[in-house]
């Protein structure tokens, strides 16, 4: 883990944005909608990629906003770099933060850089630009080592440092496209040279699935692991177990890279699942920080894959509950389903008819107990379709000014098919209060009633 990564991140919620794709497309309806978005409880605004789309091998009408033309310029269909400015100034002035994406394995075919440093670029067999990622066909992917020219790779580095360092002015934090196929000494590097411009600057990886740093390094591409890139970056994409997580809420698990089903069904994918969430206890760091979301540009829509409202409360409980940070994806708190593309003009409708906002507002209060900082961490399945947890803090207490007496444990239950039950929890006898409605919730000779809905309690 980077040294000075600070692990009240965990208590944190962080709001996913495409602006495109947000309204009517502009950083300034952004700006004017951030008072709602404090209001649900986010700390942290995460853009999308800001920069203009590139032209050549462009997908969709309107190109992937990770096909970067420019990396130090604003795309002119969502504002202009004043508008951008605003946006942050707006945000620091509400106390949200603003974290911007940055996609440094490749740029389009027709970038600034693609144009005026070729030998920075990787070079195919023939000569010509080109990708090391198959599907990636838009994009040509920059080379961090310039083929062995150690005066290029140099330049590479300080350029890309540099465009940091003038983000960082007016952001505190990044969000680092596919991470692990970018040297890990460039990420010390640039954490080391953005510091002096933004003290405390967040940093998030997105990490990659195990199987895609089993096919890269097979390839002959270097690809960091999550437990490398702790070194450089604060907190890591969880997708180390997503797919199992989306197999515990759908009952379908592919093998990797392939279209056979695994056998298997919802209960047993979930108790794989809550065993490899475990699992993160013992194979990172101590202080790490895990990126925890149910939905985000490149997974399916929650309300799509969960079409039971109560069972989506309950993984939505979870979501909050789970060690890290939470990360919702625009449109989440109202059930959205619809998934925009990245290509093409696709605004979302936030008119759904659901509005989760109190539920999530309430978890992300919850959330604020030092509990949630630092504590120990398990989870494990009860009676098929239920989720028992439990975080036990490391000698802190409960906020200033909580009347109730110092309580160093909380359980969460959730079920996650959303029905009510009778289940089993290792819990003392009592009568306890659900931090999330307010009822109450009787323990008798090891038995608690479920009514559907989660719950979250101190012990």
């Amino acid at each position: 883990m980077a040294a000075n990564t600070d692990i009240t991140l965990r208590n944190k919620v962080i709001y996913q944005i495409f602006t495109r794709n947000y309204k009517d497309g502009k950083l300034k309806t952004v700006q004017a909608d951030l008072d709602r978005i404090k209001e649900l409880g986010v700390d942290i605004i995460y853009l999308l990629p800001v920069q203009p789309s590139g032209c050549v091998h462009r997908k969709g009408s309107m190109g992937s906003p990770y096909a970067i033309r420019d990396y130090r310029a604003i795309d002119p269909e969502i504002g202009d770099m004043q508008d951008f400015i605003d946006l942050c100034d707006a945000a620091h002035e509400r106390g949200l933060k603003v974290m911007l994406d940055v996609v440094y394995n490749h740029t389009s075919p027709d970038s600034v850089l693609s144009k005026t440093h070729q030998s920075w670029f990787f070079h195919k067999k023939d000569g010509s630009l080109g990708n090391r990622i198959g599907d990636w066909w838009d994009v040509v992917d920059l080379d961090y080592d310039c083929g062995g020219d150690k005066e290029e790779a140099a330049k590479l580095w300080d350029y890309q440092a540099e465009t940091l360092k003038m983000w960082a002015k007016y952001v505190d934090g990044f969000r680092c496209d596919v991470a692990p196929m970018v040297p890990i000494d460039f990420w010390k590097k640039a954490r080391r040279e953005v510091e002096e411009v933004r003290p405390g600057c967040i940093w998030v990886a997105e990490a990659v699935e195990k199987e895609m740093i089993v096919m890269n390094r097979k390839a002959g591409f270097p690809t960091s692991t999550d437990s490398e890139l702790y070194q450089a970056f604060d907190i890591c994409y969880d997708y180390d177990i997503y797919n199992l997580q989306k197999a515990a809420q759908t009952g379908v698990l592919y093998k990797p890279g392939t279209n056979v089903k695994v056998s298997g069904s919802k209960a047993h994918f979930l108790e794989e699942y809550l065993r490899q969430v475990c699992d993160q206890e013992a194979v990172y760091p101590e202080n790490y920080v895990k990126l925890r979301c149910l939905e985000n540009h490149d997974r399916p829509r929650a309300a799509e894959m969960i079409p039971d409202e109560t069972a989506l409360e309950n993984w939505t409980a979870w979501q909050y509950f789970e060690k890290g940070t939470v990360m919702l994806y625009f449109g989440q708190e109202f059930e959205v389903t619809h998934h925009p593309t990245l290509f093409d003009r696709d605004t979302v409708d936030f008119e759904t008819g659901r509005d989760l906002t109190p539920l999530m507002k309430r978890l992300s209060q919850i959330r604020k107990y030092p509990i949630f900082t630092d504590s120990s961490f398990t989870a494990e399945e009860a009676d098929g379709d239920v989720i028992f947890a439990v975080r036990e803090e490391k000698g802190a207490g409960r906020p200033a000014g909580d009347e109730e007496e110092k309580k160093t444990k909380i359980v969460g239950i959730f079920s996650t098919a959303g029905k009510a039950k009778s289940v089993q929890a290792d819990l003392p006898d009592g009568t306890y209060t659900d931090l999330i409605s307010g009822r109450k919730v009787d323990v008798f000779e090891r038995t608690l009633r479920l009514e559907g809905q989660p719950l979250i309690f101190f012990v």
